[in-house]
């Protein structure tokens, strides 16, 4: 089974990648996905990331404020890699438990997508045998991310200055998605790249 990992910068389309690549039953394990589930379902993990940064982070209701989590961590490096110390040994390790589970099921995929947004910065690349990255032009990742979290720019461009650098990730990558046009443009994309993994996935077996 051959392990593609997905990543790309804040608002650059990651997720309307791996949706694309579900639409066609390709399976996506998403970093992200779990890290919520994580921190919304292990209470000793949120009360880990609480007494590292302070019961301000929460919600009236006791859950936690992401947007107020996401300002400490951009704006403080420390507290950045606080929290995936926190994190990431745990997030690694359900992607390594749902790998198991696809690698021994009935019928193995040809190959599988994680997406894991800071696959380069933590050091995910052990875990897939491809990196894929999405880029798209600037001012189109501030769209969709003021559309989608109603952030200041302040806060968006902290957040693209904390990441690597679209230039670093290609450096990394073994194929690239640009994602500046429509939906059918991306999705062109995607079916070439499906052939091509597919083809990939076949040689390894």
């Amino acid at each position: 089974m051959l392990k593609i990992g997905l990543t790309g910068g804040i608002g650059s389309g990651k997720t309307s990648v791996s949706d694309l690549f579900e639409a066609i039953s390709v399976p996506v394990i998403d970093a992200d996905i779990i890290a919520h589930k994580l921190v919304n379902d292990d209470s000793k993990i949120l009360q880990e990331i609480i007494n590292t940064f302070g019961q301000d982070i929460l919600n009236i209701n006791g859950k936690l404020n992401r947007k107020k989590l996401a300002q400490i961590i951009f704006n403080v490096k420390k507290n950045k890699q606080q929290l995936e110390n926190i994190l990431h040994p745990k997030i690694q390790q359900e992607i390594s438990n749902q790998l198991d589970n696809l690698t021994s099921s009935k019928n193995p995929p040809s190959y599988v997508i994680i997406t894991v947004p800071l696959l380069i910065e933590v050091g995910y690349s052990d875990f897939v045998d491809r990196i894929l990255i999405v880029i798209s032009d600037e001012n189109k990742r501030i769209n969709r991310i003021q559309n989608r979290d109603g952030r200041s720019l302040n806060e968006i461009h902290s957040i693209i200055s904390n990441q690597v650098s679209d230039k670093k990730r290609q450096e990394n990558a073994d194929d690239i998605i640009e994602n500046n046009g429509s939906i059918n443009l991306l999705n062109s994309q995607i079916q070439k790249l499906h052939k091509k993994y597919l083809h990939l996935s076949a040689s390894i077996k």
